[in-house]
C-alpha cells in the first residue's frame, strides 16, 4: 500500500500486513499513520490525497470559525478511534484556499472522504466524535 508521509511528502511503501505496526516514513521517520489529525497545505494536499491509498477524512476549516473550533477536540479524538483505517487531516481554507477552491467549499467546517484520491463522501457542519467515527466508517 502506498502511504504519503505528512511531514515530508515522501512516498511509502508499506505492506497490508504491516499497517497495524504503526509503519514510519523511510525518508524523516514520522508516523504514517497517526492517531492525530495531520496537517495539509497548498503544497501538500494534492500529492497527499491522490497518492495515499487509506482513505482520507479532510476537514475544511478556518481559524475564525466558531464551530470549526469546537469540533476540532472530536475530530483530534475520532483520529484516534480510526487509526491506522482512515487517515484524518486539517486544511485551513483561508491559509490555504489554491488546494481548497476545487471543491466549492461554501460553508465551513466540512468533511470530505477521500478514498484513492476520490471524492466519495461530504459532509458539512459540525460533529461530534462519534458522528465524525459514523461518517467515516
Amino acid at each position: 500500500m502506498n502511504l504519503v508521509c505528512s511531514a515530508c511528502s515522501a512516498l511509502n511503501r508499506v505492506p497490508d500486513s504491516k499497517l497495524h505496526d504503526k509503519p514510519v516514513c523511510g525518508k524523516c521517520k514520522q508516523s504514517l499513520l497517526p492517531d492525530k489529525p495531520v496537517e495539509l497545505t497548498d503544497a501538500t494536499f494534492a500529492r497527499f490525497i491522490a497518492k495515499t491509498e487509506v482513505p482520507v477524512l479532510v476537514d475544511f476549516w478556518a481559524p475564525w470559525c466558531g464551530p470549526c473550533r469546537m469540533m476540532a477536540p472530536a475530530f483530534a479524538e475520532a483520529a484516534a478511534q480510526l487509526s491506522p483505517q482512515v487517515i484524518l487531516a486539517k486544511l485551513d481554507t483561508e491559509a490555504n484556499p489554491v488546494a481548497a477552491s476545487p471543491f466549492g467549499i461554501s460553508s465551513i467546517p466540512t468533511m470530505i472522504l477521500f478514498k484513492r484520491g476520490a471524492e466519495v463522501s461530504r459532509q458539512s457542519g459540525m460533529l461530534n466524535a462519534d458522528q465524525i467515527v459514523q461518517f467515516a466508517s
